[in-house]
């Protein structure tokens, strides 16, 4: 790949059209898949942050999976209306491309900061999983890469981003504080409610360097990338079980 075409490539797939192609069959996959795992069950097992939606959707008198589907397919029309100049020139190869990079995210998030927190606090980040299924946990993983990234990310991160915009005219500070309080609100979130974790500054780090990572993709590269960055994470440590 030349210098030029990287750029092209870097360019374009952070744009939005990219991003909700890439992050389409997340939204397919993980309905599907959590409905096989979980045959028959009234109460399905699910990601905490897709709860709160369908909680949202249930209040306002909707059914979850048809209101999920008609935001998606309604975010996906405006996006391709507005973007339609620009269809023609979408690369099927840049797809693959994405999931290879977003593979090397992922990786690194498994190794090097798996790595540097064992050796600064004598650490495995590694959490039991055993009474779910694979299915499930597979299912959950793309759950999480999904609905986590949609929360976190595109409405937490871009929200901080427009209050701190509006006190100060700095981007770089605005991203800056952002991307931080974000990841520290990521790792926080995970010790609150009943089904919380147990306190440990080694779980709460670890979250933070994984939620400032993502963040960092995000504002870098897009939603799309940072969900399946996410979601490829999560499979490589189920699969690693």
């Amino acid at each position: 790949m030349t210098p030029s075409t990287l750029n092209t490539y870097f360019r374009q797939t952070r744009g939005l059209v990219y991003s909700y192609v890439f992050a389409l069959p997340l939204v397919f996959l993980y309905e599907l898949l959590i409905r096989i795992s979980q045959p028959g069950q009234d109460q399905m097992v699910r990601i905490a942050v897709d709860v709160w939606f369908r909680m949202l959707f249930t209040y306002a008198g909707l059914d979850a999976l048809t209101a999920t589907l008609v935001i998606t397919a309604a975010v996906g029309g405006v996006i391709i209306y507005s973007k339609r100049k620009t269809l023609p020139t979408l690369k099927g190869r840049y797809f693959l491309w994405m999931l290879a990079e977003c593979l090397l995210y992922a990786l690194f998030f498994a190794i090097l900061i798996s790595q540097f927190l064992d050796l600064l606090l004598n650490m495995n980040s590694q959490e039991s999983l055993n009474q779910l299924t694979k299915l499930q946990l597979f299912a959950l993983s793309l759950g999480a890469g999904l609905y986590e990234e949609l929360f976190f990310r595109v409405i937490l991160v871009s929200g901080l981003f427009f209050l701190f915009n509006l006190i100060s005219d700095k981007t770089a500070i605005s991203y800056s504080a952002s991307v931080v309080l974000a990841a520290l609100l990521f790792s926080g979130v995970h010790y609150v409610g009943n089904f919380a974790d147990s306190w440990a500054i080694e779980g709460f780090l670890f979250r933070f360097l994984f939620g400032l990572t993502l963040n960092v993709i995000y504002v870098i590269r897009g939603f799309g990338c940072a969900a399946w960055t996410h979601a490829i994470y999560d499979l490589i440590i189920v699969f690693r079980l």
